[in-house]
């Protein structure tokens, strides 16, 4: 059965379907989704990749505005020529419309230009103004953190748990499994924020305490603990995932040859003293500055190094939400991990990012390692989380309760008591030892 994209459609194993209007009976859909997602969460490698869809969607739970990626207005000599070539490079990566960052790579690479030609006037004026683009754009981010923040700490706490269940539904893993791999694109520090509520511990690359180093260095460290009364067997501690922001972060900074994390909080006031005048060459966000090889790549390439090695690899799951697709470097780490047979992807979004997720799933086939769930009824944060989202629990107990159903089934004569109807548990009984 081919699947027709609709307004919204999904495609969990071999049951899908499409259609224009909201959907009804979700408790029908529910049980055709939630059991898939459930089963792939729990593959042997669990990523998760949020875009911007993941900032907006937070912010329309909490009726507030986020800041979105639309191309920024350039002024001065060379504002047309930078329109033009962004939409080029929007066309040929088939984006359709440029975006922020596809202005300001644009901008940087005449910057380099000029340099280079030694024209001194226009290289001046050209800096500055993207100066003044860079810091307006993180006024943007810190603005929508702000009033995200507010949102939180003024309401009755439904939409901070709706962020927490969120997370929590990826990273509730058990300890022995490999630990839930988090990847970004965004800028903001709503991911962070969020497993903070949630007491997450949090792996990256950073090391340090009060300005946090970025190291090269891919050791595998992770977090344990020693169980009381057992010495030299310690364990793996629960609730801990890896977070990768692929295109940088606001609080990065670059000093020297080193990348820094600054002390920014969430929602940090406009006139924050960490908040430079001149972002250009300090600010570590996508695309940054090229004044060599060396600060154009790095912490760029380790960062999709990471990327690629995380999911290209067998028995590995890759969950998408709130990304459109619109970034070919990403794609072509997807396409890669897809030709992998028992890899799989699970796309879920608000809408179809004007084609772009349609023409992903077509260019690359794999229709069979492909789930959807698209349209503003999946992509609504609040209906995934309450309806198809697996419950967001490590729930040891409901697992030996279903052992347990399950073992009484194949012996009838065990289920029930006749007489009095009454379920037979006999807990303390060497029969019933190995269910639990």
């Amino acid at each position: 059965m081919k699947l027709t994209w609709k307004t919204h459609l999904y495609r969990a194993g071999s049951n899908m379907g499409a259609f224009d209007s909201t959907p009804e009976g979700t408790e029908k859909l529910r049980k055709k989704i939630e059991p898939w997602l459930s089963a792939v969460f729990q593959s042997e490698h669990l990523s998760l990749m949020v875009g911007n869809g993941f900032t907006l969607g937070i912010a329309d739970t909490v009726g507030v505005t986020a800041a979105d990626m639309k191309p920024p207005d350039f002024q001065g000599k060379y504002a047309g020529r930078i329109k033009q070539a962004a939409n080029d490079a929007a066309e040929k990566s088939n984006r359709g419309e440029p975006n922020f960052e596809d202005c300001v790579r644009v901008a940087n690479e005449l910057l380099r230009g000029l340099e280079v030609l030694r024209n001194k006037e226009d290289s001046q004026q050209l800096r500055g103004e993207i100066n003044r683009i860079l810091t307006g754009f993180l006024q943007l981010i810190l603005e929508s953190e702000r009033s995200i923040h507010a949102a939180f700490r003024d309401g009755d706490g439904k939409c901070q748990n709706l962020l927490v269940s969120f997370l929590l539904s990826f990273a509730s893993r058990t300890a022995s499994r490999e630990r839930l791999n988090i990847f970004t694109t965004n800028y903001d520090r709503l991911i962070e924020h969020g497993c903070d509520l949630a007491g997450l511990h949090v792996v990256d690359r950073f090391v340090g305490i009060l300005t946090p180093i970025f190291r090269a260095s891919r050791l595998n460290i992770d977090l344990h603990y020693n169980p009381p009364g057992i010495r030299g067997e310690p364990r793996y501690l629960e609730g801990v995932i890896r977070l990768f922001k692929l295109h940088g972060s606001l609080d990065w900074r670059l000093e020297g040859k080193q990348i820094r994390r600054c002390g920014i909080p969430f929602g940090a006031p406009k006139d924050h003293s960490d908040i430079p005048e001149e972002p250009l060459d300090s600010v570590m966000i996508y695309p940054n500055a090229a004044k060599d090889m060396e600060t154009s790549e790095y912490p760029y390439a380790e960062l999709f190094r990471d990327f690629a090695a995380a999911i290209c690899r067998p028995n590995s799951a890759l969950v998408t939400y709130g990304y459109g697709f619109g970034d070919n470097h990403i794609n072509r780490v997807i396409h890669s991990m897809l030709t992998i047979p028992s890899t799989h992807l699970v796309i879920i979004s608000y809408d179809s990012s004007g084609g772009r997720i349609e023409r992903f799933c077509f260019n690359v086939g794999h229709e069979a390692q492909i789930s959807l769930l698209i349209g503003p009824h999946f992509g609504n944060l609040a209906d995934l989380v309450e309806n198809y989202l697996p419950k967001p629990a490590i729930d040891q107990i409901s697992i030996r309760k279903t052992n347990l159903q399950k073992s009484r089934e194949l012996d009838p004569t065990n289920a029930f008591n006749n007489e009095g109807n009454e379920l037979e548990t006999n807990l303390g009984s060497e029969d019933n030892a190995d269910a639990y």
